[in-house]
């Protein structure tokens, strides 16, 4: 088991206010986990890129090919080709989102990372609004005020987000909503393990755990208009619940043998 990760004294807001303005962090990583999403990961990047420019001192954007089979793979080779601060990790075969945010996680450099989907559902001229709020917050967690998906997804959503704040006391609007930022530091000191959509509910409860800030802010959702939706199939969804039911099993082993060592006496 990972040692207790214990986060350093957050930025004051006078460490922010002195770098030059607009930049609002001085490294930042924008991890892109894409699956079959050839028709929208140049636009994404590009707008990670001109956006993130404006607002990080040093940038860097990692694309995580999930066994994409639809050309991904290919034109995340030619954009890393174009723009060396693009970089490309690659699954040869589709492992799952949270696998994919873990592989972009180790492989990232910069003192914070912020995630989003390459399928162009979220706005990055937010981004700045949200790295603004790091010198009140840890974690900062976008939540979708008018969530642009189907019914089955969004109830499933609802649904989810409910659970996870119940059983795991995350208290966020939103769990799965990817447009969050995290400091780097926390992953440095952390085993993360789920392999699908259980990724975000895992950090958000390693956040708490370490008694990290997290602060929300509501963000635009915008309609798929390229690729395919998986979030609403019955194998993520299930892989999701029994992930869920395995964290807490695992959570609920490890305050067993915590009471057992405190309960044990010293000889």
């Amino acid at each position: 088991m990972s040692a207790p990760y214990h986060p350093d004294p957050v930025p004051t807001t006078g460490t922010f206010d002195a770098l030059p303005s607009p930049i609002l962090v001085r490294g930042l990583s924008i991890v892109l986990p894409a699956h079959d999403e050839v028709e929208a990961l140049a636009d994404v990047v590009g707008e990670a890129l001109r956006v993130g420019s404006l607002c990080a001192a040093t940038l860097e954007v990692v694309i995580v090919d999930d066994g994409s089979r639809d050309g991904t793979a290919e034109l995340a080779d030619a954009l890393a080709g174009a723009d060396p601060r693009v970089r490309v990790v690659r699954h040869p075969v589709n492992r799952g989102y949270g696998a994919a945010l873990r592989s972009g996680f180790e492989q990232a450099h910069h003192e914070w990372i912020f995630y989003t989907d390459a399928d162009g559902q979220f706005d990055l001229g937010e981004l700045p609004t949200l790295l603004a709020m790091l010198g009140r917050y840890d974690v900062v967690t976008g939540y979708r005020a008018a969530r642009r998906d189907g019914q089955l997804r969004s109830a499933f959503g609802a649904a989810f987000t409910g659970a996870v704040n119940h059983l795991l006391g995350v208290h966020v609007r939103d769990v799965n909503c990817a447009f969050k930022v995290y400091p780097k530091r926390l992953f440095d000191g952390l085993t993360l393990t789920a392999n699908g959509a259980l990724i975000d509910a895992e950090m958000l409860s390693a956040a708490r755990s370490a008694g990290l800030r997290v602060g929300e802010l509501p963000v635009t959702h915008r309609p798929r208009v390229t690729g395919r939706q998986s979030g609403a199939r019955v194998d993520v969804i299930g892989r999701a619940i029994l992930e869920l039911a395995s964290l807490l099993l695992r959570q609920a082993s490890g305050r067993r043998t915590r009471e057992t060592t405190l309960a044990t006496p010293l000889r």
